[in-house]
């Protein structure tokens, strides 16, 4: 066992679109809530919510909270199928908006509490109490509880569930066993004992390629993962990932919480309800286009950064996808910057008149190689792009 003498907490807001609904429609405790339907479903008369009976058309659940996924729903569950199943269950629109507002309020209370965070998402963290704690876990429990307490306060009553471990691994694991609302804690004593009887696949990053190779191999819990010599797990899975997978079995994780990255990139997308023809529906394509280009630029803004890089992302209707990007030499931050170097990413793809590169089912635009305004080479007047008149 690699002792670090540290505690690490994994704090994962329970079901965090689904309760953020809540937060602002009260009305809807103890209802099954679905959140992934369109903008603009009415509920129908009687009702005081639509529901998944309504909805037709294409796409999957965003998230289902608890009282949903006892009714057999779930994330990435397609819509039509989660009809079938609760047809009377709540189907709301998701409110990226809403939900990142929630995710700054829980972040900022933590932070008062115990600054030595680490940002994974619009959810989750990573919280290093080792200074406030002493490497006690016992003073680790009862922080933990105050920053549970916080998050409710700071969200209007939204609860999350909280893992504490001497490394993020573990307390990735752990945070998932009392869910929702739950505090779990494993001692560095009691890896084997909790954690060596779950399966393979509670290790985040053992994949489902991945379990089902373990398992024709007869492996299927964590103790039988860390019962496999390592040369035959790396002799398997290669160097690194055979590697890292003993060490993981075995609860060794050297990470250290990280308290600031850089952003790398950052993308905004849609699914379209129904396919759109790129030539029979190009004015409606070019209003999307305008308005993943105004999303994007205010991330950039946001974020106080700038692009060398702006790409474009195109699933047809038959599932495949095509990306394009352009690097222009300058730094693109503007709504119509971003416009202008997405069609022109946009005349690199071989769209058909016919056939199934005519129809598309997801647009999307990511800028990368990001930098900060200071480290921006100044911009000239030179036009970037021409010649756009085929793009959308």
């Amino acid at each position: 066992m690699f002792l670090s003498g540290r505690i690490i907490a994994h704090l994962d807001m329970d079901a965090f679109y689904a309760n953020a609904e809540l937060v602002r429609n009260p009305a809807l405790r103890g209802l099954p809530v679905a959140v992934g339907g369109r903008r603009g479903m009415q509920p129908l008369p009687g009702q005081q919510f639509p529901t998944l009976a309504q909805y037709e058309g294409r796409g999957v659940l965003t998230t289902a909270n608890y009282e949903a996924r006892a009714l057999g729903l779930h994330s990435a569950m397609p819509t039509m199928k989660a009809a079938k199943l609760a047809p009377h269950a709540v189907l709301l629109p998701a409110d990226f908006d809403w939900y990142k507002t929630l995710s700054r309020q829980f972040k900022t209370a933590v932070r008062e509490l115990a600054p030595n965070v680490e940002d994974r998402g619009i959810d989750e963290i990573y919280i290093d109490l080792t200074d406030e704690t002493g490497g006690d876990f016992e003073a680790a429990v009862a922080l933990a509880q105050r920053l549970k307490a916080a998050v409710t306060d700071a969200t209007g009553g939204m609860t999350c569930s909280v893992g504490l471990s001497e490394n993020k691994l573990t307390s990735k694991i752990c945070s998932d066993l009392q869910k929702p609302n739950g505090l779990s804690v494993v001692r560095p004593d009691q890896f084997q004992e909790i954690i060596w009887p779950l399966p393979v696949g509670k290790i985040n990053g053992v994949g489902p390629k991945a379990q089902e190779k373990l398992k024709a191999m007869g492996v299927n819990s964590i103790a039988e993962l860390a019962a496999q010599p390592v040369e035959l797990l790396r002799m398997r899975f290669g160097e690194s990932y055979g590697l890292w997978m003993h060490e993981s079995a075995h609860g060794i994780d050297r990470r250290e919480v990280t308290l600031y990255s850089e952003p790398k990139s950052i993308s905004r997308e849609t699914t379209f309800e129904n396919d759109m023809h790129v030539r029979r529906q190009r004015d409606n394509l070019t209003q999307v286009l305008l308005h993943l280009a105004d999303r994007l630029a205010q991330d950039l803004a946001r974020k106080q950064r700038l692009a060398k890089t702006i790409g474009v992302k195109v699933r047809f209707a038959d599932f495949k996808s095509l990306t394009r990007d352009t690097t222009t030499g300058l730094t693109v931050g503007s709504a119509e910057e971003i416009l202008q170097a997405a069609r022109a990413c946009l005349k690199k793809i071989p769209f058909e008149e016919k056939g199934s590169r005519s129809t598309i089912r997801l647009l999307g635009i990511k800028a990368s190689h990001l930098i900060t305004p200071a480290d921006a080479v100044p911009k000239g007047s030179t036009q970037l792009f021409l010649d756009l008149e085929d793009a959308p």
